[in-house]
C-alpha cells in the first residue's frame, strides 16, 4: 500500500499502530519509492505520522556541540519546514541557542518509533527573521508568551516557587494587554545538507536512503543497516 492510500485510510477509521507499523516493515521500500526532494519524502511521511496518531509527531531531537566539543541532544517542536529548512523556536539564552551560535554545526532527528520511523538530519543552523519570530510568538497560546518571559531558559533557580513567583510576575505586568515578543526569544532555521530515512524490516536488515547536497541538487543514495 502507498503511502497515499494509508493517508486515506488513516482518515477514515483510527488505526492500530502495532498494524501500521507491521504492514510498513512488511513492504520493501525502494529507491524508485522515493521522491525525488527529501522535503516532499519528508512531508509526506510527517503526514502519515500525524494521521495514524504517533504521539507527538512534530518532536524532533536537536543535537548540538558544546565549548568542549561534547554533543548535547534534547526534544523540541518542529515549527515548520518549507523545501529547504526545518524551524523550531527556542530562548535564545538557553544552551542550545548560546551552543548553535558558537558552533552553527546541529543534527536532527524524527523518532517515530511507534510506526518503525525514523528521519535524520545534519546542516547548520541561522537565526529566522525578526518577522518570522514575531509572527509564530503571537500565534501561541498567552500562557505561553507568558512563560517566556518569566523563564530563564537553562539557568539554574532555587526552587519552583521562584518560578512560578516570577510567571505571576510577568501576568501581571502583561495584564490588559498583548504580550510583547521577548527579545531574546526566537526561532532557528536548520538548512541540512543530508538527510536520512530509515524504515524498519525484519531481522534487523532495515531501510536506510540518504540524500546528500551536491552541486544545488540531491544524489540518493541506500545505506547498510
Amino acid at each position: 500500500m502507498t503511502d497515499q492510500a494509508r493517508h486515506a485510510q488513516a482518515a477514515s477509521a483510527p488505526p492500530d499502530l502495532v498494524a501500521v507499523r507491521a504492514e510498513l516493515e512488511a513492504a520493501p521500500w525502494h529507491a524508485a519509492d522515493l521522491d525525488p526532494d527529501p522535503f516532499a519524502q519528508f512531508g509526506s511521511w510527517l503526514a502519515l505520522a500525524r494521521e495514524v496518531g504517533v504521539a507527538e509527531p512534530d518532536a524532533m531531537v536537536v543535537s548540538t556541540i558544546d565549548e568542549r566539543g561534547r554533543p548535547s541532544s534534547r526534544h523540541v517542536l518542529q515549527r515548520g519546514f518549507d523545501g529547504r529548512s526545518f524551524c523550531f523556536y527556542t530562548n535564545y539564552r538557553s544552551q542550545k541557542a548560546r551552543e548553535i551560535e558558537a558552533h552553527p554545526a546541529v543534527a536532527l532527528c524524527f523518532p517515530w518509533i511507534a510506526i518503525g520511523r525514523q528521519v535524520r538530519a545534519v546542516g547548520r543552523a541561522q537565526r529566522t527573521t525578526e518577522a518570522e519570530s514575531d509572527a509564530y510568538f503571537a500565534s501561541r497560546p498567552r500562557q505561553s508568551q507568558v512563560a517566556a518571559w518569566a523563564s530563564d531558559q537553562s539557568a539554574v533557580i532555587a526552587d519552583r516557587a521562584a518560578l512560578d513567583a516570577r510567571y505571576a510576575e510577568m501576568e501581571d505586568r502583561f495584564e490588559g494587554r498583548p504580550v510583547d515578543r521577548p527579545p531574546h526569544w526566537g526561532g532557528f532555521r536548520v538548512v541540512p545538507d543530508e538527510l536520512e530515512f530509515w524504515q524498519s524490516r525484519p531481522n534487523r536488515l532495515h531501510d536506510r536512503f540518504r540524500y546528500r547536497s551536491v552541486d544545488g541538487g540531491w544524489v540518493v543514495e541506500r545505506l547498510a543497516p
